[in-house]
């Protein structure tokens, strides 16, 4: 089985504040993992390392078998890392297909047809192609969340980053939601899913990791990881001994 990335003793601090603590996990081709943790823990700071927004202070990263730790997130890009964002980002006075078109032509470098076919195609998967001419700025959360989906995969993709894009959404969505994430994975993307909604990940991944103060302290699968007393302590905030 091919590892498509790997982080080996990837460090990070802000002065006293460590983000990042000799972070070591790797993630199959195609496979989807999950992470989990408390608020602070350093999730978000792990996908700014890996996007290339920040920079370790130590470590390596590699993906599809080049280092990458050096390298600009623009070149991480092109390579095939894209991610949505905890709070959508959408350019709110342009429509729903003009967002996806800016994907397609700035971050996958597609031009003309080929550009809006692609386009057309993730709309379509994301369900958001009879919305395609409507202004982002007018959409719901739900839709919104989607429109993140979809700016994601116009970028063309191997590994895609989720930062807790179940979050806010009713028991209804969620589960729309987490619908089309499996098509996606389906599709043969990569998948880290950063999340605080534990269902939604365990209908989904095929393994957890636990961070807690930047430093991985459980890393399974995924019953078992919920099963862990350590974990139920510091992330569920149940007494290990309860």
């Amino acid at each position: 089985m091919t590892q498509i990335l790997e982080l080996n003793g990837v460090s990070k601090s802000f002065g006293a504040v460590t983000v990042a603590d000799g972070l070591t996990y790797g993630l199959i081709q195609g496979e989807a993992l999950g992470v989990l943790g408390p608020n602070g823990a350093g999730k978000t700071s792990m996908f700014n390392l890996i996007t290339g927004t920040l920079q370790p202070d130590g470590g390596r990263i590699t993906f599809a078998g080049e280092d990458i730790t050096s390298n600009s997130a623009a070149r991480r890009s092109r390579a095939g890392i894209a991610r949505s964002f905890q709070v959508p980002q959408p350019f709110t006075h342009m429509t729903v297909f003009e967002n996806a078109m800016v994907a397609a032509t700035q971050s996958a470098g597609l031009r003309g047809h080929e550009a809006e076919r692609l386009c057309v195609d993730v709309l379509d998967q994301t369900e958001l192609l009879g919305k395609a001419n409507d202004r982002a700025g007018g959409l719901t959360l739900l839709n919104r969340k989607r429109l993140e989906l979809t700016r994601a995969l116009c970028a063309k993709p191997r590994l895609l980053l989720l930062d807790e894009i179940a979050g806010g959404l009713t028991e209804a969505e969620c589960t729309s939601l987490i619908s089309t994430i499996k098509s996606i994975h389906a599709n043969g993307v990569s998948i880290i899913w950063i999340e605080h909604v534990v269902h939604a990940l365990m209908a989904v991944v095929e393994r957890l990791i636990v961070i807690d103060f930047g430093r991985k302290i459980a890393e399974g699968e995924p019953k078992a990881i919920m099963d862990s007393p350590e974990v139920q302590e510091i992330y569920l905030g149940i007494e290990a001994d309860a």
